[in-house]
């Protein structure tokens, strides 16, 4: 008897066919046209090798099936080149799914950094694709010819919806930071009231940032109470200047005191120091017109005293990802010639979608329905409410029996240490176990298949359920949404 015959593995291993017999058969000769010969071959080797491991697996050493039994049967159709070839597509499906994909952001946050915080206006998006398929003059002066400043595209803009004399553009608010003390402050001290020592997403810390910048933290009052005299008595002949950090993040409640920049400024004046303020998320328009929560504004900082404002572009403010730094027109231009802002300078794409958002804001009377940012955050509820009505029997008979499925008004909030405490009222979709009772692996294993679907569903678990706040599903998604819920459904 042959070692085929008589050993069961090597009979099924036998089945397994040849690398080139699968390279020519026709299933995957059709792949081959769109992957390429390389990304083919190597996923067919891949699938052959774990279909053999898999054989290996279900046999048991010294076990001989017929060849009518389930095994070999279930075996045999592994084995079938069509089964293989169709194994060789989804992996080369997955092997080409780019990693960064669209979403659904039903967590009720905005702005959610691990989401990539603002979504850009249709003006911004459009000048992108402008900028990635045709040359454009980044740094060239069309007016003479000769080479350019990139923050010369922006800088007039800036400048006339803040009221600063001039600015300068990184890539995030850290950057910013970071950029203005290593100029200013490197070897000197800086004084900050210790209430305003922040920490933000990421581990991002105050303290640690004027390390990395060679400047030295001078702390001055307490957690809850910081006095003028606290700030007069630090300064001395190694001060920089004076900072304040806008606390966006977090609330001091009860017996506080911390000084105004209207007050601080006079003083930093006297002792011929800049006061810069931190913003953080930052915006250009009082936003209480809209029924949002108060929010200092740069150009009211600017107004105040404060001689260098950093804040960021992809929070409040609605475009991509970059730090602002506006401000005394003197201290702009020595940020602007020290080593690090070559290293920490935005690209063309950033500043091609930055300046459609500026724009936006020279008609402030269209911004609501024209800034995504804005738009999301004063959606009327009743809005959300009327699809969660619709989109509920859909993924009600998707879930099936094992989970209920109610339409219920819940809370958003914006998000990326924007007034994160400040709630938003909305609507959305609660699912609960039908059971009633506690059933949080329940829900992780479903909250696990929707960031499994084709377009990842996110949502938020709280108070055992899952709840997919409606907020940041507009009328656009919703069809795309209502689809991939019969898709779970199949």
């Amino acid at each position: 008897m042959s070692e085929v015959q008589g050993n069961p593995l090597n009979g099924l291993l036998a089945r397994v066919p040849a690398v080139e017999r699968m390279m020519s058969s026709p299933a995957v000769q059709l792949l081959l046209a769109e992957y390429g010969r390389t990304q083919v071959l190597s996923a067919v080797r891949a699938a052959l090798d774990t279909l053999r491991c898999e054989l290996q697996s279900a046999a048991l050493p010294g076990e001989t099936r017929a060849a009518s039994s389930p095994t070999a049967v279930s075996s045999a159709a592994a084995c079938d080149e069509a089964h293989i070839a169709g194994q060789v597509a989804i992996l080369l499906a997955q092997r080409a799914q780019n990693h960064l994909r669209t979403v659904f952001n039903l967590t009720g946050t905005v702005l959610h950094t691990n989401l990539g915080r603002a979504l850009l206006p249709d003006e911004a998006v459009s000048a992108v694709v402008e900028a990635l398929t045709r040359p454009a003059n980044l740094e060239f002066d069309l007016a003479t010819g000769s080479r350019g400043d990139r923050d010369d595209l922006i800088d007039d803009l800036i400048c006339e919806l803040t009221g600063a004399e001039a600015a300068t553009v990184v890539n995030n608010n850290a950057a910013a930071v970071l950029l203005t003390l290593s100029t200013l402050a490197a070897k000197k001290d800086v004084i900050v009231s210790r209430g305003e020592l922040v920490e933000i997403g990421g581990a991002f810390r105050i303290p640690d940032i004027m390390s990395r910048a060679g400047a030295r933290l001078r702390e001055v009052g307490t957690t809850n109470r910081t006095h003028l005299k606290d700030y007069e008595e630090a300064i001395g002949p190694r001060t920089a200047l004076l900072m304040k950090v806008h606390c966006s993040n977090y609330v001091i409640s009860g017996f506080t005191k911390s000084v105004e920049l209207d007050q601080l400024a006079p003083l930093a004046q006297r002792h011929g120091l800049p006061v810069a303020v931190d913003l953080g998320s930052g915006t250009l328009v009082d936003l209480t017109q809209w029924g949002l929560p108060r929010e200092p504004t740069v150009r009211e900082t600017i107004v105040a005293g404060a001689d260098l404002v950093t804040f960021s572009g992809d929070k409040l403010l609605g475009g991509p990802q970059a730090g602002l730094i506006v401000g005394r027109a003197e201290l702009i231009r020595k940020i602007k010639k020290h080593p690090l802002k070559r290293a920490l300078r935005v690209g063309k794409l950033t500043l091609a979608a930055l300046e459609p958002v500026l724009r936006l804001y020279q008609a402030p009377e269209f911004l609501r329905e024209r800034l995504t940012t804005l738009r999301l955050l004063t959606r009327p509820a009743a809005e959300m409410r009327a699809f969660a009505e619709r989109a509920l029997p859909v993924l009600q008979r998707a879930l099936g029996e094992s989970f209920t499925l109610s339409a219920e008004p819940m809370f958003s909030q914006i998000g990326s240490d924007a007034l994160p405490v400040e709630q938003l009222p909305s609507y959305g979709l609660v699912v609960r176990h039908a059971s009633g009772k506690r059933s949080g692996r329940a829900l992780m294993t479903l909250e696990k298949g929707l960031r499994g679907l084709p377009r990842p569903v996110i949502g938020r678990i709280a108070d055992d359920a899952l709840r997919l706040d409606l907020r940041c599903l507009e009328a656009a998604d919703e069809a795309a949404f209502l689809a991939q819920c019969e898709v779970l459904q199949a």
